[in-house]
């Protein structure tokens, strides 16, 4: 499996991505290596901060549940939100979202 990873210039990256992983553990992983794929991640996962904020492709966003209650919540603790935004922590990696493409959002730099 793969995502499709839109660093914040613009360089579209390809991850391998692990089935069951959350989308913000793999970017950030791979953002260990490489720095334009850093994501802050602050609460790892947890839902209680907006700092993996990411815009999800207008092909992928019927492909993913739709956003909780709590995330929509935290997702006011975010810059720049839009309609495609989605905290990359509460997409989970399945066979169906092999392919997904993001971009990194303004302030999930770490």
């Amino acid at each position: 499996m793969k995502i499709i990873v839109n660093d914040r210039e613009g360089t579209r990256h390809e991850l391998e991505a692990i089935e069951g992983w959350r989308v913000m553990e793999i970017i950030r992983d791979y953002g260990m290596g490489d720095a334009r794929l850093g994501i802050k991640a602050e609460c790892g996962g947890s839902l209680a901060c907006g700092t993996c904020h990411v815009y999800v492709a207008k092909d992928w966003q019927n492909k993913i549940p739709p956003a909780s209650e709590d995330e929509t919540y935290m997702l006011d603790e975010a810059f720049e939100v839009t309609e495609d935004s989605r905290l990359s922590c509460q997409i989970i990696m399945n066979e169906e979202l092999d392919g997904i493409e993001v971009t990194l959002a303004p302030g999930s730099e770490p």
